[in-house]
């Protein structure tokens, strides 16, 4: 499937900033947690143990923050800094997700931005990379 390049329009964009974020955020961790108890994200969760990160869905106005442990993805209701913050429109982390594009890609073309703890960024490019999405059920929803 090819995923068109779109922008999500403002309208709706004021809509979703109305949203409160930890819905999305729990089901965004609720995810990441299934698919590590998979074995689809072969997440080293040591390394990701006590960070921040978020996730920013520019044109929908949205801000997912989460957290790491050692047992899995929580929703972080903090409001300290993120250790890595990744920034992109729907379109663009959908495009990665179907591999599409490549994380590298995406950041070179300015369409993927990230931000915050170097070495940690790396590493979870590299995990992203390694992840067959196709196989998830977030690549069957998107080809629908």
């Amino acid at each position: 499937m090819h995923v068109p390049d779109v922008t999500i329009p403002s309208a709706l964009t004021r809509l979703l900033t109305l949203l409160p974020g930890t819905p999305p955020t729990y089901v965004l961790a609720a995810t990441l947690n299934q698919l590590v108890k998979r074995g689809i994200l072969p997440a080293d969760m040591d390394l990701l143990a006590g960070r921040r990160f978020e996730v920013q869905i520019l044109d929908a106005g949205m801000s997912l923050r989460f957290t790491a442990d050692t047992s899995g993805f929580r929703v972080d209701h903090s409001s300290d800094e993120a250790d890595l913050r990744f920034s992109a429109n729907a379109a663009d982390f959908a495009r990665m997700m179907l591999r599409e594009e490549d994380p590298d890609t995406l950041f070179f073309n300015r369409k993927l931005m990230i931000e915050g703890d170097t070495e940690l960024g790396l590493i979870v490019k590299n995990l992203l990379d390694s992840v067959d999405w196709s196989s998830t059920p977030i690549a069957r929803f998107m080809a629908v």
